[in-house]
């Protein structure tokens, strides 16, 4: 999992979006065996598998920029554009994350709101997924050995859990500019939401999570109308092995069971607790029968199960896409997948088409996104009176970005001359979702 950028992939659309040119024949169908596999574990491999997956051969899918972006130096939007046009021309194949465009700014917001809210009496623990080129880490722990007292900075350790074992030897670099960073510092190469690589942290510490959920793999439901009931989708090779296609089964997967509990979706097709408009819904599917598709967060929920068993005493700071304009694969909560070559961005129609050579990013549902926190931390039952008096285990807050960069930042350093600020201005499809533990534990 690694760190991803949502306006610069806007961006790079804006300058030269085109549907992707080449067939889906074109490309690898060995991420999918002879058997069929369940849509996230096709996503997973696509963009992880260590042979064919997106990011684990493609370490220049994250950029670096060479020096920080000077935008007080700038005019405006449009010498802004043009800056960012430029550098994406000199850059093929890479996406450039916030956190890089506006280092070290950025991640010196995300710094400031740790510092305000961690116990600073204990060593500071910070974890970060899917750390990318190591810009945040290294953004974080400038800040903290400026602005803290010298203990908190001597004291505290940085891991970072990466997937990408180039990526991982590139983070090494980038923090390894500061000498004294290095002896605070780590990379873990594992997949974080495998269990076997985690112990068990009783202390206090900080998750870190920046373009992260985008990347995390999803599973797809789908009924042949509105009244009909789910069914898992699969993936599977055709006889002659020339492509992909889907395959529809019947529900059994733990995880899209627990997905479906959460956002109180029943196996029949019906929505828990809203039978009263049964009658007129069925009347509605058989005049109009329309295919429904649903796109459900299995790897977050698969993610947070693990970090919230590893970590009871975490406190995490997310950031990702709200929402995703100008979506063509069907089904709600749907990805974007998207090539990138000779600086051109191109759009798929259909995630299958997806095999190591597309990044494939997913919209963040904010308010399923608590809901899978609560859930995972043992406080949120589905069907459960939510509107009971009895303490959350967990404190939740969803800003955008730019109330989180005005609250947190210094977006002073990020406004062109004449008042246009890219920061706050042009990041309208991110939020910030901050997630601390309570005292409450019943």
């Amino acid at each position: 999992m690694t760190n991803r950028f949502a306006s610069s992939k806007l961006y790079s659309s804006l300058f030269s979006s085109k549907v992707n040119p080449f067939s889906a024949a074109c490309f690898s169908t060995h991420i999918v065996g002879e058997s069929p596999v369940l849509v996230r574990d096709f996503i997973h491999a696509a963009l992880y598998d260590p042979e064919h997956g997106y990011f684990s051969q493609r370490s220049g899918s994250v950029g670096v920029l060479d020096r920080s972006i000077k935008f007080n130096q700038l005019e405006g939007r449009k010498a802004y554009m043009k800056h960012l046009d430029a550098i994406y021309k000199q850059s093929d194949t890479s996406w450039f994350t916030p956190v890089e465009l506006f280092k070290p700014w950025y991640a010196h917001g995300i710094a400031e709101a740790i510092m305000r809210t961690a116990n600073l009496s204990v060593p500071l623990k910070i974890y970060e997924i899917g750390g990318g080129s190591g810009t945040c880490a290294k953004g974080v722990m400038d800040y903290i050995k400026l602005n803290a007292p010298t203990r908190v900075y001597e004291n505290m350790s940085y891991i970072s859990v990466e997937i990408s074992s180039s990526l991982a030897k590139k983070q090494l670099e980038t923090v390894g500019a500061v000498d004294s960073h290095l002896a605070k510092f780590r990379v873990e190469c594992r997949d974080a939401a495998d269990a076997n690589g985690w112990g068990l942290e009783q202390q206090p510490c900080w998750v870190i999570m920046l373009e992260v959920l985008d990347n995390l793999p999803h599973d797809l439901i789908y009924s042949k109308d509105q009244v009909s009931s789910w069914m898992e989708v699969w993936v599977e090779n055709k006889h002659d092995r020339s492509a992909l296609s889907e395959l529809y089964k019947p529900l059994e997967d733990p995880l899209i069971a627990s997905c479906m509990e959460i956002l109180n979706l029943a196996k029949d097709g019906t929505t828990v607790g809203s039978m009263a408009g049964s009658v007129a819904k069925n009347i509605w599917a058989k005049v109009f029968p329309r295919p429904r598709r649903c796109w459900l967060p299995t790897g977050c929920l698969k993610l947070l199960q693990v970090l919230h068993g590893a970590l009871p005493k975490m406190s995490l700071i997310a950031s990702d896409f709200s929402y995703l304009p100008d979506v063509r694969i069907p089904g709600e909560r749907a990805p974007l997948v998207a090539s990138k070559k000779d600086g051109n961005s191109s759009d798929h129609s259909s995630y299958l088409d997806a095999k190591g050579d597309a990044d494939i990013f997913f919209p963040t549902d904010f308010w399923l996104l608590e809901r899978i926190d609560h859930y995972c931390s043992g406080w949120l039952k589905p069907h459960e009176d939510n509107s009971s008096k009895k303490g959350k285990k967990r404190r939740t807050l969803t800003l955008d970005t730019s109330s989180f960069m005005e609250e947190f930042g210094l977006p002073s350093k990020t406004r062109t001359k004449d008042g246009y600020n890219p920061m706050l201005d042009d990041f309208k499809n991110t939020k910030f979702y901050l997630s601390v533990p309570t005292h409450n534990i019943k």
